[in-house]
């Protein structure tokens, strides 16, 4: 009396089925998730539809989702935390100031005066002008051996800290100053600083 065996045959087919329809699932999700990720992220928002009247909307008109993002700007420079105003009152400090201009200048690379290693120092600046940036242009080479002769004469100790990037602005403020013979820079930015 040997037990027949039954049929796996059908137990499989049944199994394979279901891991088939689990797969085609887990497809559908992960290709609906990604679909979804492409309009979020990557897609570029539709082009602002016509007025009723059939005339199209101006070049430089904003959608309205922009507007609405640039009215915390307007509020913060409108607020004490913000950045002052520049109108013709002068905002905070009461004086007529001229509109500030950036300049970016050329990078800087320079050895440091560590006695014990050689390191250096590669610095590009962007530099906040009152007045017109043809003062840079014209006194190019003033600007840089002034700047070659301060940024040499660092060590990597001097410049690692915040405290001393901080003087390092003030100094090469004062530096560019002397260079242009007028007081027309205001501020200056580090775009990149690496001591290797």
């Amino acid at each position: 009396m040997a037990d027949a065996p039954e049929p796996t045959e059908g137990k499989k087919k049944k199994s394979g089925l279901i891991k088939y329809i689990i797969l085609v699932v887990l497809l559908l999700a992960l290709g609906g998730g990604g679909y979804f990720a492409y309009l979020t992220f990557f897609a570029k928002p539709p082009a602002a539809a016509p007025a009723a009247d059939g005339t199209a909307p101006a070049e430089g008109a904003a959608p309205a989702e922009a507007k609405q993002e640039a009215k915390p700007e307007e509020k913060k420079a409108e607020g004490g935390h913000g950045e002052a105003k520049s109108d013709a009152k002068g905002g905070h400090g009461g004086k007529d100031k001229a509109p500030s201009n950036n300049v970016a200048l050329p990078p800087f690379v320079v050895n440091l005066a560590d006695q014990n290693a050689r390191r250096y120092l590669k610095v590009v600046l962007e530099v906040e002008m009152t007045g017109s940036p043809e003062l840079l242009e014209a006194n190019q080479a003033k600007i840089r051996d002034a700047l070659l002769m301060l940024l040499s004469s660092k060590t990597s100790q001097d410049i690692s800290t915040l405290e001393g990037k901080i003087l390092l602005r003030k100094e090469i403020v004062d530096r560019l100053n002397q260079a242009i013979g007028q007081p027309k820079v205001s501020r200056i930015y580090f775009t990149d600083f690496v001591i290797q």
